[in-house]
Parts: C-alpha cells; sequence; structure tokens
C-alpha cells in the first residue's frame, strides 16, 4: 500500500470516463487538492472554469463493473484563508407567496469568510450581524464526488445520481467512507467542491465554498455493487438516494437501505420493523438538478438486531 502525492493539471466539469490521471492499487492512499466550485484555487486565482471541477479521475487496479469501490475520507483540510457563499435561499426551498420565492429580493451577492484551521473556525467579515462578526466552527465535507456513469455518459458535476456526483450531504466529512457502484474498468473516481462548513440542504446553492487538500484511501470490493451510494461512519450506515421530487429521493435511499441490511442477516420483514422505529432521514443537497435525501440507521442498535 503506498501514498500518493498528485497534483492536478487540470479539472473536469462532468464525472464520465476521463482518461485517468493516476492509477492506483488497492488499499492505496491519495493527497490531492481540489479548486472550489467557482474554480479558484488555494491562492484564489480562477485556474478553471466554475461549475463545481473534479480533481481526478483515479483508476484503481482491479476494478471492474459489477464491483464496488470503498472510498474513505481520511483528511479534507481547506487549504486557502478565504471562502465564499451566497446569501438568499432558493426560491424552491420556500414557500412561493415569500418576496424571494417571487424573484422580488435584490441581486445575487457573495459574502467572505475567513478560513482559520487553527482556530478550527469561520468568520463572517461582513458586519451584517449586530455584534460585527458571526464567527462558526468548521465541518469541512467533499460536496461533489462519485465514480464514472455506466453506458459511455459524461453528467455534470451540479447533479447525482447512482454513481454519486453533487450529494452536498455534510456527513461526508472526514472519517466516512462510502460505498460507491464500480461501472467501468478502473472505476475512475472524481472529486470535488469541498465546503468548509455547510447547513443541511445547501440551502443557499453553496456551502462555505473554499479549495482544499483532501486525503483518501480506495480499497476494491470484487464482485459486489451497491445499488445507490452508502456510507458508514463511527456512529450508522447511510444511504443515499439521487433524484427529483424529494420523494423518489427518499424512495431510493430507503430501498437501498432494506436491500444493506438483508445482506447483512436480516430478513425483509425484520429490516422493516426496524427501519420503521429506528430510521432517520437527512437532507443532502435540495438545490441542484437531483435531490439528495440519505437514510441512516445506527450501528448499536443494528448490532442488536443482527443473527449471532
Amino acid at each position: 500500500m503506498k501514498t500518493h502525492r498528485f497534483h492536478p493539471a487540470e479539472y473536469h466539469l462532468t464525472l464520465g470516463s476521463h482518461a485517468p490521471v493516476l492509477e492506483i492499487a488497492d488499499g492505496d492512499r491519495v493527497i490531492t487538492t481540489t479548486v472550489d466550485n467557482a474554480g479558484r484555487d488555494a491562492s484564489d486565482r480562477e485556474i478553471t472554469p466554475r461549475g463545481n471541477p473534479q480533481t481526478g479521475p483515479f483508476y484503481l487496479h482491479g476494478a471492474e463493473p459489477g464491483d464496488t469501490l470503498a472510498v474513505r475520507f481520511e483528511r479534507i483540510t481547506p487549504n486557502r484563508a478565504v471562502g465564499r457563499t451566497r446569501v438568499g435561499i432558493a426560491a424552491n426551498v420556500l414557500d412561493p407567496g415569500h418576496p424571494a420565492a417571487r424573484g422580488e429580493s435584490e441581486e445575487e451577492e457573495l459574502l467572505e469568510w475567513r478560513i482559520d484551521n487553527q482556530s478550527g473556525t469561520a468568520t463572517l467579515l461582513d458586519p451584517v450581524f449586530p455584534a460585527g462578526e458571526l464567527v462558526l466552527a468548521l465541518d469541512p465535507m467533499v460536496g461533489c464526488f462519485g465514480t464514472a456513469p455506466p453506458k459511455g455518459q459524461f453528467i455534470a458535476a451540479n447533479t447525482a445520481g447512482r454513481y454519486g456526483g453533487n450529494m452536498d450531504y455534510r456527513g461526508f466529512r472526514a472519517g466516512t467512507t462510502v460505498y460507491l457502484p464500480v461501472f467501468v474498468a478502473g472505476g475512475l473516481f472524481h472529486l470535488g467542491d469541498v465546503h468548509a462548513l455547510q447547513g443541511d440542504g445547501e440551502i443557499v446553492g453553496t456551502g462555505i465554498e473554499v479549495s482544499a487538500e483532501v486525503e483518501f484511501t480506495l480499497r476494491l470490493i470484487r464482485g459486489r455493487r451497491v445499488g445507490w451510494p452508502r456510507g458508514e461512519d463511527g456512529d450508522s450506515l447511510l444511504t443515499a438516494g439521487n433524484a427529483r421530487p424529494l420523494d423518489q429521493a427518499l424512495q431510493e435511499a430507503t430501498t437501498e437501505m432494506v436491500r444493506w441490511l438483508v445482506e447483512l442477516g436480516l430478513e425483509e420483514k425484520q429490516a422493516h420493523i426496524l427501519l420503521g422505529q429506528c430510521v432517520r432521514y437527512q437532507v443532502g443537497n435540495v438545490f441542484d438538478p437531483a435531490y439528495t435525501m440519505i437514510c441512516r440507521i445506527s450501528k448499536s442498535l443494528l448490532a442488536g438486531a443482527l443473527p449471532r
């Protein structure tokens, strides 16, 4: 197992079967960088067009269609001192009668935040609050990542599907492992769109957008393909559904969790009973073309339900 340092020279605005930028082996670790959603790098220079530019793709030796790619985010570190957010809540998140939903709000503006990794904080630089500043704790996450979609598709990095994509779920942070279906040889893993912090849903269309250094490990699970992205952290198992309307995303996430629990040893009826009383849902992206719904179940509850 090796650690690779990769310095990207170009980026992609789609997830697809692009030429791989690096070939790695099962269990290897990669340390690389991402630009922000507007294509700005660590020096805050715009070096590539906006639209969630993706670093990669990374080719995992041995990965074939029908396998699963496991990516563990080891570290996500903003690598510049300024991040940016939009201000207004998206019209589709507000009641249609609200002035902002009717397009009566002021012209869109961006706010700048001071990012301080040492103190672990983001400070709003615009004195819009009575105290003169707003200080929030950093909680870095990767907003957009995934494998290459099937059938030669190149899909814009502002949406999501079975392959992953722009899910903008704040739980995709350091320490989380995500399981993605492999559709093409090598898997072709892409990533980008890091947020220093984001509320559930990305309801203003951004988190605190920032460039970053990301460290991740790729593992190969042969002969098993997940239907939709799955993940786990120290507390829970989770599944993601990506679609619009939101109820379809919820259906996909829930169905994938039922499949997973049955694979782990529960009978289907048992899975329904457990989820009926213990499931937790979280909202990923509700701003972009496909919405994301997350279905979660506590590992401690599951441990008591699985056959011994």
